[in-house]
């Protein structure tokens, strides 16, 4: 339909063209009017056609940067309160040692690996499976999010035992055994370990700023020792 709308437009095109000059369109008024509403639509089509022509043609030329789809913040203190700062650095530590590719993502030839050195090999069926149990955006990878919901289904018991994702959590050495909210009876009990929570995490936050800040004092005092010995040659 648009081809034969368009062959028809082209087609009238030429028809006015091959008129003499000074002479009016066969179709009278209705024609002026067909052709000034052609006109700006026309002339639409035109100016978006060559803004993409102009779009590609800096891609090509390397002058301008392609768009990048916009990401979600992630959090993972936040999004996964059940666990502490030091275990999800211990996550991320993990994690990190895994993706080969350094791409932000395991694979299914990474988790292969990773099985492999944990000493506990999976088949090809296995690892597509334990990737596909935790993979919410249905890309064929783990990311760090769906890398810790595997902690957060094992610390909920919520992973089979013969399962190769609950293989991965028991010999990852990272201790998740602590259920947090998720784990309260009633509704007082949970209210108590959400408060218990959020005054852990500050507590957590407090005792790295002061380890900072022992660090700092150390480096200090050797420098401050360091020019010492170096006045003392002078």
């Amino acid at each position: 339909m648009a081809s034969d709308e368009l062959a028809a437009k082209l087609q009238r095109r030429l028809d006015i063209g091959d008129q003499p000059p000074g002479s009016e369109p066969e179709c009278g008024s209705g024609c002026e009017q067909g052709a000034a509403e052609e006109k700006p639509a026309t002339a639409a089509a035109d100016n978006e056609l060559s803004a993409k022509l102009l779009r590609r043609g800096e891609l090509n030329d390397g002058s301008a940067e392609p768009q990048q789809p916009s990401l979600r913040v992630f959090n993972p203190n936040t999004e996964f309160k059940e666990f502490s700062r030091k275990q999800i650095r211990d996550m991320e530590s993990m994690f990190r040692r895994y993706d080969a590719g350094k791409d932000g993502f395991i694979d299914l030839m990474e988790l292969k690996l990773m099985m492999e050195k944990l000493e506990a090999p999976q088949t090809h069926l296995s690892l597509k499976n334990m990737i596909k149990e935790v993979d919410e955006d249905f890309d064929g990878k783990l990311s760090f999010r769906e890398f810790l919901l595997i902690f957060r289904k094992a610390a909920a018991g919520e992973l089979a035992e013969d399962s190769g994702l609950h293989v991965l959590a028991q010999l990852s050495e990272i201790d998740v055994s602590a259920e947090g909210v998720k784990g309260a009876k009633t509704f007082f009990e949970a209210k108590l370990q959400a408060i218990n929570s959020a005054n852990r995490f500050e507590q957590e936050i407090k005792e790295e700023q002061e380890e900072k800040k022992k660090q700092a004092e150390q480096k200090r005092q050797k420098q401050a020792a360091f020019k010492e010995l170096q006045s003392a040659f002078k």
